[in-house]
């Protein structure tokens, strides 16, 4: 079997701009909450179209991600049929191979996973994720020299290797589930597009 995914992936997090986490710095607020999300463009596993779907995942770690264990939740689109949904959870909880092992190899505790309504939109330089009643994050590109994007490459904590990492700021993010509430604003945004293949 074997299986690929690609499209635009976006994430938030308390930390200020920008997330000193992916240079594998300590977070600045002393542990880091993220809310990750994934829109799959086009993708199949064995078959299994995945085309249109989105998955998100929240992220806490209480120190260093490079070396702090993570507890994670994971979210599914709920318009994926059964077949879907365990294609997207094989693939993005890292039991299918690929990058998403290699983020997997740094959870200590799953705290869930669970299938709730989903929306991800992209316009310009404006991007937005609902997680049903659980989540939801606005963000936007920062801009820089000549307004041109701030980016970031060769990064060594990457959600989507292989890819130009742009950097935003968080309009809202907050978060609320398995005992935990976040809300934040005006903190790290990071998006790009993302690739992976197991």
């Amino acid at each position: 079997m074997s299986w690929s995914v690609e499209g635009t992936y976006m994430e938030t997090c308390n930390c200020q701009v920008a997330c000193p986490c992916i240079f594998l710095s300590d977070p600045t607020e002393g542990e880091c909450g993220a809310l990750i999300g994934w829109h799959v463009d086009s993708g199949a596993d064995d078959g299994v179209v995945l085309d249109g779907l989105t998955v998100a995942m929240a992220v806490m770690s209480p120190g260093n991600m490079a070396t702090t264990p993570w507890k994670v939740a994971l979210y599914i689109d709920d318009r994926a049929t059964e077949t879907q949904k365990q294609s997207l959870l094989k693939i993005f909880s890292g039991q299918g191979g690929g990058h998403p092992a290699a983020l997997a190899a740094h959870v200590g505790e799953v705290l869930g996973a669970a299938t709730v309504p989903m929306v991800f939109d992209k316009r310009g330089k404006h991007f937005a994720l609902t997680v049903g009643d659980v989540a939801e994050a606005t963000i936007e590109a920062l801009t820089g020299q000549n307004d041109d994007a701030i980016t970031i490459a060769n990064h060594p904590l990457a959600v989507a290797p292989g890819h130009l990492l742009s950097v935003g700021k968080s309009r809202n993010m907050r978060f609320r589930d398995h005992g935990m509430t976040w809300s934040e604003h005006d903190k790290s945004a990071l998006f790009s597009p993302f690739s992976y293949q197991g």
